[in-house]
């Protein structure tokens, strides 16, 4: 589980920077996840990866529904 402790990305967020959260049950988040790899091909390959691997395991969570 990442924290903002020990998290690289989530270490970088300011105090009053707004997130936003996709969680696996969501069944569009690893279709947005992969829209993201699309609009951010810049982005180093590890970070593409990770990215994608997560867009995977997402696909693979046993309980999806709409987002609440």
């Amino acid at each position: 589980m990442a924290t903002k402790q020990n998290s690289l990305s989530l270490k970088k967020i300011g105090d009053h920077e707004e997130i936003f959260v996709l969680r696996a049950q969501d069944a569009s988040a690893p279709r947005s996840v992969i829209l993201w790899i699309a609009d951010n091909l810049h982005a180093s390959d590890e970070k593409l990866r990770d990215a994608f691997e997560c867009a995977l395991r997402m696909r693979k969570h046993s309980k999806t529904k709409a987002a609440d």
